[in-house]
């Protein structure tokens, strides 16, 4: 039992792990869902904003000023928050790998491996917080800034929803944050 929920654990976490590095480096965190016939497709990132014409599938990208610029609040907090949670995922992942009954290391002594998994999925339960926070930080930022807008009578012809980045982050964490609680609690 303790194996396959070690196993278990230890593929959601890979699998969510990599969906945070994936929302983190990806560039679509807000996508412009006007419902008019549109001729390019905007998607805005932590990173850069790119533009796709959909006539001719011809994609352009404008790189953000240096990170030592001025930037928005959303942009800085999700950069660090999100970058954060994928470190403490990776180096969850890594302790857990060490920890797994199925690895030969200290094999002699399972109350350190145990203790190992224990400590991953502390590591990685604060990484998925991290990570949500940041995630649900964007996304109640970008759903504000258009109910402003609106309250305001201000239309400028487009407006954004969450992107897939946005999804996959939030999934990330959330997966990150099961496997957590697997290796806890359930672990004992």
């Amino acid at each position: 039992m303790s194996v396959a929920l070690q196993m278990t654990a230890f593929g959601l976490a890979l699998l969510s792990t990599l969906f945070l590095l994936l929302a983190t480096c990806t560039d679509c965190w807000m996508v412009n869902a006007d419902d008019s016939l549109e001729v390019s497709h905007k998607c805005r990132g932590l990173w850069r904003e790119c533009v796709t014409n959909m006539q001719d599938g011809v994609r352009t990208c404008d790189q953000y000023d240096s990170i030592l610029a001025d930037h928005p609040v959303k942009i800085v907090v999700t950069r660090t928050l999100l970058i954060t949670a994928d470190l403490l995922a990776v180096l969850a992942l890594a302790t857990l790998v060490l920890g797994l009954d199925c690895i030969m290391l200290l094999k002699e002594d399972p109350c350190v491996k145990l203790k190992m998994c224990y400590g991953a999925g502390v590591i990685l339960g604060a990484g998925s917080i991290l990570g949500l926070i940041g995630s649900v930080w964007y996304a109640v930022d970008v759903y504000m800034e258009r109910a402003m807008l609106m309250t305001h009578n201000i239309f400028l012809g487009v407006h954004y929803d969450f992107g897939w980045s946005c999804w996959l982050g939030m999934a990330g964490s959330t997966g990150c944050f099961i496997a957590s609680v697997l290796l806890t609690c359930c672990l004992y």
